[in-house]
């Protein structure tokens, strides 16, 4: 996988995670699952990549998910796996 490819997941499940966020905090947890199921494509693929240990960790735990979004302490502990994300992939180029 190069570094554009890893870019582009990257930053697509950090965007997805981002929106689930904002649509629990909006009371919308039909559409917030929507986007809950587009980020775990994003880390499936992601899960054989070569990343660092605390992305490689977050993109595990987001795939071994079954749970849902159904929280606002869930949303927000994606909302910071969105911005970790970001930055990680903000430092790949």
């Amino acid at each position: 996988m190069t570094q554009a490819e890893k870019y582009l997941l990257i930053g697509s499940l950090s965007n997805d995670l981002y929106r689930v966020a904002s649509l629990v905090g909006r009371g919308s947890y039909p559409s917030a699952e929507r986007f809950f199921r587009e980020a775990k494509k994003w880390s499936l693929q992601l899960k054989q990549a070569k990343l660092k240990k605390h992305i490689k960790k977050i993109i595990v735990e987001i795939n071994t998910d079954d749970q849902g979004v159904s929280s606002q302490a869930k949303a927000e502990k994606l909302l910071m796996y969105s911005v970790l994300l970001q930055n990680y992939a903000l430092h790949l180029k």
